[in-house]
């Protein structure tokens, strides 16, 4: 190791790249890290924490109109796009400077340049015109919004990315995808006062959750006025003489909007980086393969987080990272463990799921309890909106494990958070129903369904 620049050069300062290059750098290794963009990767600069903002911002309408039902009036309010785009420029250039200074605080070094493997040990950065060598070599490079080159006009569309920077507030938006990332924006833009429609090509919006949240935000997205579509797609795109787009979908139906979204997947960022030369092996999507461990192929390189293309979610990329540090600088050989990992859609209302949906469970077991409430959140009984919210349990039958928790409503995320530990932990219905109740909380109704609402044997319902 000695007769390398690095005992760890790192490929990319997203929230993977940065903790490995932290931690390995925080055990007395030297260590390298280089970015092209900016600190903090998709999450701080371009997604999780800005879109988590923006959330914020387009609640407040409803806040206000709730507000009545509690003896407040709350004069007519106004609502500035630049001051909001201003005031997270500012936030998220503060979490880039601790994401980097944390990173050399440790002992590590930064560099602000995009990185390419010339062979195993040997990487060269562009912006500075120059090649180090390194003993390991991890790539965290993440992944970008897939682009969609085969629809006519689709130099006229924004992304994510664009999103969150957009000169003016859009009048109306049509938002392609049925994922996370545009159901969030689509209620983003609505409670903002844009003009939303949602169009998704499957028959349901978020595929691979429970279809019982599916179902129900559905509804209650298009009860606030956002217009979904599915089963459709773009067909073309065409820029009017007035600057607006005129978006044709499946069925030729036109919607003439002020900008078009594509959230139609994620693509890992492996592209020129000289990964082919140095006989890196990718799937067909150009996601990079990686063992139990997160090492490649080649000995000496590994790869974590979105450019892998397992879980791509931001803790997940955390968490493999601190994996890594223990398997290539401990001694102590650790898999990341991908399985039953909470999330959150922070959708209006919000979903926190955890574990197996009823689908997959009736894939797995023989036996399924289904325990599902319906009801109206206490902060809704004097404000009078009419917005239900969801809980549901899937449990094994046999050993009365639970296998999933779904929960559409307020705070959704933070609960899908705590009941990872239990459902993590392997803890069973009973273990539930043994817990005291929070009383008044939503969340007191996941340990009060004492009885099945109904039963699931050989994939009928009994």
């Amino acid at each position: 190791m000695a007769g390398y620049d690095y005992d760890l050069f790192v490929i990319g300062g997203g929230s993977g790249g940065v903790r490995a290059a932290r931690m390995a750098a925080a055990l007395g290794k030297r260590v390298g890290i280089a970015e092209e963009y900016r600190f903090g990767g998709t999450c701080v600069i371009r997604g999780c924490v800005p879109k988590k903002l923006y959330v914020y911002a387009s609640q407040f309408p409803e806040h206000f109109a709730d507000a009545a039902g509690y003896g407040w009036t709350v004069p007519q309010a106004s609502f500035d796009w630049q001051t909001l785009v201003a005031n997270k420029d500012r936030e998220i250039s503060r979490l880039e400077a601790i994401y980097r200074k944390n990173v050399q605080g440790a002992g590590g070094e930064t560099f602000q340049s995009r990185a390419m493997l010339v062979d195993p040990h040997v990487v060269h950065l562009l912006g500075d015109d120059r090649t180090v060598t390194a003993d390991q070599i991890l790539i965290a490079t993440g992944g970008r919004p897939a682009p969609h080159p085969a629809l006519p006009g689709h130099e006229h569309c924004i992304f994510s990315n664009e999103a969150f920077d957009l000169k003016e507030l859009p009048n109306a938006i049509m938002i392609e995808g049925g994922g996370y990332i545009a159901v969030e924006f689509a209620n983003i833009f609505h409670g903002l006062g844009v003009d939303t429609t949602l169009v998704y090509r499957g028959k349901e919006i978020l595929s691979r959750f429970d279809m019982d949240l599916r179902r129900m935000l559905h509804e209650t997205m298009e009860k606030k006025g956002i217009k979904i579509l599915c089963h459709a797609v773009s067909e073309w795109i065409r820029k009017r003489p007035d600057g607006r787009l005129d978006a044709v979908v499946t069925g030729g139906k036109i919607l003439t909007v002020d900008q078009v979204m594509l959230a139609i997947g994620r693509l890992p960022n492996t592209e020129n980086m000289g990964l082919e030369g140095v006989g890196i092996e990718m799937t067909k999507t150009g996601a990079i393969n990686v063992d139990q461990y997160s090492r490649t192929n080649i000995d000496n390189i590994w790869a974590i987080g979105d450019v892998t293309n397992r879980v791509q979610l931001t803790p997940v990329a955390i968490h493999e990272a601190m994996c890594f540090v223990e398997t290539a600088f401990k001694g102590n050989p650790t898999a990341p463990d991908h399985d039953t990992i909470a999330t959150a859609v922070f959708s209006q209302p919000e979903i926190g799921t955890v574990g197996l949906s009823e689908d997959e469970a009736i894939k797995r077991f023989s036996d399924i309890e289904i325990y599902r409430a319906t009801f109206r959140p206490m902060r809704h009984t004097l404000s009078g909106r009419d917005e239900k919210m969801l809980m549901k349990l899937v449990v094994d039958g046999a050993s009365k494990k639970v296998l999933g928790a779904h929960i559409l409503g307020p705070d959704a995320g933070e609960m899908a958070q705590l009941l990872g530990i239990p459902l993590k932990a392997g803890l069973t219905k009973d273990d539930f129903d043994r817990t005291m109740a929070v009383h008044p909380t939503a969340a007191e109704e996941l340990v009060t369904m004492y009885k099945p609402t109904y039963r699931v044997k050989d994939g009928e319902r009994v």
